[in-house]
């Protein structure tokens, strides 16, 4: 496993009505939903470090911490970037940030633990 500080990954979503706070049931406003924000957050995580985990490896995550700070209507585009920032054994410490424009959209921790994929998914049957 060659993972360390610094790696980095940024993706831009489009929030279509299915990103929704009435969509997903978490509010009842069309605007971008947390659970979907977090959900961009995460795939921005695992796609920095994709290129540099072992075969066999994934990982989970475990913790998050997430401020939502200003809403984004359908047809809006958020940029998510993330970063490695600290490396723990198998437990990695990912910083993001979300913006729309020029705006702060969401900022937040990201906590995932590399697992051997297979042993991990033999523990759930």
């Amino acid at each position: 496993m060659t993972l360390a500080p610094g790696l980095t990954a940024r993706m831009l979503f489009t929030v279509d009505a299915e990103d929704t706070a009435q969509k997903v049931g978490s509010g009842d406003v069309p605007v971008l939903a947390t659970p979907r924000l977090l959900a961009f957050a995460e795939a921005v995580t695992v796609q920095a470090i994709r290129e540099h985990l072992e075969p066999g490896q994934t990982t989970v995550g475990v913790h998050v911490e997430l401020d939502h700070l200003a809403a984004s209507p359908v047809g809006t585009h958020v940029e998510v970037t993330a970063e490695l920032t600290k490396v723990d054994g198998r437990r990695l410490v990912f910083g993001f940030t979300a913006r729309d424009r020029d705006r702060l959209v969401s900022t937040g921790v990201v906590e995932r633990v590399v697992v051997d994929r297979e042993r991990f998914l033999a523990n759930r049957r």
